[in-house]
């Protein structure tokens, strides 16, 4: 199982869970629910979601770091300023954001599953990786930024 540690970037996993929600939605109809207001909250979700990533982007661009999630040793700095002093992963929040938003657009019980499932494989084969490579970098540093920071939200 740890072959898969920092081996999918997340952008292309967030890309496989937006084809199996849609493929879910279509396979199981019997899952569909009438969500008020869907396509009002797919939207919110959106645009929060592109906040947030953004936001995280920029602040790693500021620290003059490695935005790039499947070589976290190649970080130059602990980013904890700007959104990242609320979570400690804001790019990974958004995309979940989106598979929210998506999940209620498409009003299928099936797909709002996925969203849990990413974060538990978000949790296990990207972020605890990325947390032993940064706890390795930045010792007392990071330690000190997990104690402060949560994970997600």
């Amino acid at each position: 199982m740890s072959k898969l540690e920092l081996k999918v970037p997340p952008v292309a996993l967030f890309l496989i869970f937006v084809v199996v929600m849609h493929r879910l939605s279509r396979m199981f109809p019997v899952a569909n629910v009438d969500l008020p207001f869907a396509a009002v909250v797919a939207f919110v979700c959106f645009v929060v979601s592109g906040v947030i990533g953004l936001a995280g982007v920029w602040e790693f661009r500021r620290a003059k770091t490695t935005v790039n999630p499947t070589k976290p040793e190649n970080a130059s700095s602990v980013v904890d300023t700007g959104v990242f002093a609320y979570t400690r992963n804001p790019m990974y929040v958004a995309l979940l954001i989106l598979l929210i938003g998506l999940g209620y657009w498409l009003e299928n019980w099936a797909s709002l599953l996925c969203p849990v499932l990413f974060v538990l494989y978000m949790n296990r084969f990207q972020i605890q990786p990325e947390e032993r490579a940064l706890e390795a970098l930045f010792r007392e540093d990071y330690l000190l930024y997990k104690q402060r920071v949560r994970r997600w939200i």
